[in-house]
């Protein structure tokens, strides 16, 4: 992109992945973008050191449950939260 951010699809292991990403970040931050299976597997794995979920109303039963098989996984970090007018609810977590 015109801002240097580059975009990069990947079927490798997390640690992979963010050896790569950071190769190509050349210093800077690097942020890894995917669904709620990309989400576990990179906290699965302990690459997370900053996470923001960003939670919207919705009916009971939609949606996919981020923390499945992640026991514990939040005692590792320091969680701050606020609710926007909409009423989406911002959880940040920071290691």
């Amino acid at each position: 992109m015109a801002n240097g951010t580059s975009f990069e699809f990947l079927s490798v292991t997390p640690a992979v992945a963010l050896e790569r990403a950071r190769g190509a970040a050349g210093g800077q931050d690097v942020r890894i973008g995917g669904g709620t299976g990309v989400v576990r597997d990179f906290l699965r794995a302990g690459l997370v050191d900053h996470l923001h979920v960003s939670i919207t109303p919705i009916v009971l039963g939609r949606g996919a449950w981020l923390w499945d098989g992640l026991r514990m996984v939040d005692s590792d970090f320091t969680v701050t939260s606020e609710t926007a007018e909409s009423g989406t609810i911002h959880v940040t977590y920071r290691r």
